[in-house]
């Protein structure tokens, strides 16, 4: 079986080529395998009957999840140099999804319509998506509040703030991860509106902690921030392992993602 340590704009993958050979790992196996190749998450390719490949994901923390925008990317890449084809398809447990070649060895990856309704996201109350009653801090003056969700086939929140550097993410991240609102735990999300087309993001990942770039969560912050009128649907997001470039578009309401990918080593099982 084929492995490779990968990473998309910093966010890191152990990724497994299981299409000839199964790979079930348990829980703890995952954890291990994420430990020592030091990954976000750790990833499958399988095959799949109606599309290029299925991808199967876990977060370093064990718990199989059903996205990761930077990871479908990453193995976009993988399958668009194996077949030498423009596009591919890869279907995940959350849609169906299509990778193609970018400009200067990037890739991109339209993943999908975002979807707003407090049920699909999934909240545990109905709830106005665009400000939850989440409170950081004191309950009559909090320091954070009001944070925006979106679910790109994981839920995020999404606060906007004037300084990312301001918060001290590890400690704030998992009070809000899990949170009695998001029954399923929610990924975390602090963007500042740098300009209408620029955005610096940190995102503290469900099951993964806080990563060097977050895929969907880029994607979210970006549709969170048009929809309130804070940007353009089209901006380039600062993470902390490089730039994403997201676009909501308005024609048919779905949201692409555009950056780079690394493949930092392989090896046989």
């Amino acid at each position: 079986m084929k492995v490779w340590k990968m990473n998309g704009a910093g966010n890191a993958f152990a990724v497994f080529d299981a299409r000839q050979q199964a790979f079930a790992p348990d829980t703890d196996k995952i954890r291990s395998i994420a430990a020592e190749m030091k990954a976000d998450q750790v990833m499958a390719i399988e095959k799949d009957a109606s599309s290029d490949a299925f991808l199967r994901i876990w977060n370093s923390s064990g718990e199989e999840v059903g996205a990761c925008g930077n990871g479908t990317r990453a193995v976009a890449h993988l399958l668009l140099e194996e077949a030498g084809a423009n596009t591919v398809s890869i279907r995940t447990a959350a849609d169906l999804l299509k990778g193609r070649r970018a400009e200067n060895g990037l890739v991109t990856v339209d993943m999908g319509q975002p979807r707003m309704g407090w049920e699909e996201i999934p909240l545990s109350e109905k709830m106005d998506v665009r400000g939850v009653d989440v409170r950081i801090g004191p309950m009559d003056n909090p320091y954070l509040s009001k944070p925006a969700v979106v679910s790109m086939g994981n839920p995020h929140a999404v606060f906007f703030v004037e300084d990312v550097d301001a918060y001290n993410i590890p400690q704030i991240g998992p009070l809000v991860e899990w949170h009695p609102l998001f029954p399923e735990g929610t990924n975390v999300g602090f963007a500042q509106v740098i300009d209408r087309e620029t955005i610096r993001l940190r995102v503290w990942e469900r099951g993964a902690g806080l990563t060097k770039a977050c895929g969907t969560g880029a994607c979210a912050a970006l549709v969170c921030a048009a929809r309130a009128g804070k940007t353009e649907r089209k901006a380039r997001m600062i993470l902390d392992g490089g730039d994403l470039i997201i676009e909501w578009r308005e024609s048919d309401n779905r949201v692409m993602m555009t950056g780079p990918v690394e493949v930092e080593m392989s090896f046989e099982l």
